[in-house]
């Protein structure tokens, strides 16, 4: 496992990269090294008081003791013990749902930044504790552009389809969630048939800009013709969307509740954010709801940070799920009577 500190020829290249306004991730792509390892060097480099263009005086061994040392007396000392050097958890946690990334690969690169940092049983022991504060759902391991969790609500949006008589029509809210990064699509619909559930199925494929490998709706009629703990019967007209964008169909397993928990947790937010946002908000089609459902998705999604991760779902959408997504064919699917 490496012990050697990040080489000064690199640290120089994060540092010239970044002040030209590169982005992290495609530093580290450059450089040969992870995004955590680019934020790191970063940091220490303005917490040593340094900018860039270096004076010509900075040798590679001047840089290397201004950068250390100013990491150095960071750590100080606890009852005559040294502090280690805190990982960054909620990035470690993100970079785990990366396809081929593991616990081992993740404490090597923490560990060349930090040679005195924790021995690699220490830190998978405070990572698993920090992962144990985070919500059911968020432990959850999900790999990226793995899974799509879809479902409706069980609550729906009134909307006044006659101004003369008042008469209303309660318009349903698919539900659909990625595993790994939680990026969440909801759409109104008039029914929960097997149209609307497709046209819904449509949407969150154009929203999330790609194709799951795989498709987890809960055992409704609709999607599941015969539940089956190892064969379930699948909607035809189901199986054929699948088959059009490439992907598959694995039903929640019966009495499994943990298989459900990632949609019912995104219904539950949808209901909260959207429903309690609408419920003063007066409808006359289903166009008007879908536009204001948009706005509050893209609120949700862009704008508020997922607690104890600091980071959006569209991030992480970005950064984890899109590598990892199928094509979309080139024209969506058609549903046919």
């Amino acid at each position: 496992m490496p012990t050697e500190r990040f080489a000064m020829r690199h640290v120089r290249d994060v540092i010239r990269l970044k002040s030209a306004g590169m982005p992290t991730r495609e530093i580290a792509r450059r450089v040969g090294t992870a995004p955590s390892t680019v934020r790191l060097t970063i940091r220490r480099f303005e917490a040593a008081g340094l900018t860039w263009p270096l004076p010509d005086d900075i040798t590679d061994a001047v840089l290397e003791a201004r950068l250390f040392a100013s990491a150095g007396a960071r750590l100080g000392t606890r009852r005559g013990h040294r502090r280690q050097a805190e990982p960054d958890w909620a990035a470690v946690h993100r970079e785990l749902r990366r396809k081929h990334v593991t616990l081992s690969i993740l404490w090597e690169e923490y560990i060349a930044g930090e040679p005195g940092g924790y021995r690699y049983s220490r830190f998978c022991e405070l990572y698993r504790a920090w992962e144990g504060r985070l919500s059911v759902t968020m432990r959850q391991s999900h790999a990226a552009g793995d899974k799509l969790f879809v479902d409706y609500a069980g609550d729906g949006v009134p909307v006044v389809i006659e101004r003369f008589t008042g008469e209303r029509r309660t318009a349903q809210i698919f539900v659909a969630v990625l595993g790994a990064s939680s990026f969440t699509y909801a759409q109104a619909t008039w029914t929960q048939g097997l149209a609307d559930w497709i046209d819904g199925h449509v949407g969150a494929f154009e929203a999330i800009g790609g194709v799951p490998a795989l498709l987890v709706p809960d055992n409704t009629k609709v999607a599941v013709i015969k539940a089956c703990l190892y064969d379930p019967q699948i909607n035809r007209s189901y199986a054929d969307l699948a088959a059009h964008y490439g992907t598959a169909i694995l039903p929640a397993r019966p009495r499994r509740p943990r298989d459900k928990a990632k949609v019912e947790q995104a219904v539950l937010m949808a209901e909260r954010w959207l429903l309690g946002r609408l419920r003063h908000r007066t409808f006359h089609s289903l166009a008007e709801v879908n536009a204001a459902i948009a706005e509050l998705m893209t609120r949700l999604n862009e704008e508020r940070p997922i607690r104890r991760l600091g980071v959006t779902r569209r991030k992480l959408l970005e950064e984890i799920d899109r590598p990892a997504l199928r094509v979309l064919p080139e024209s969506p699917y058609v549903f046919a009577e």
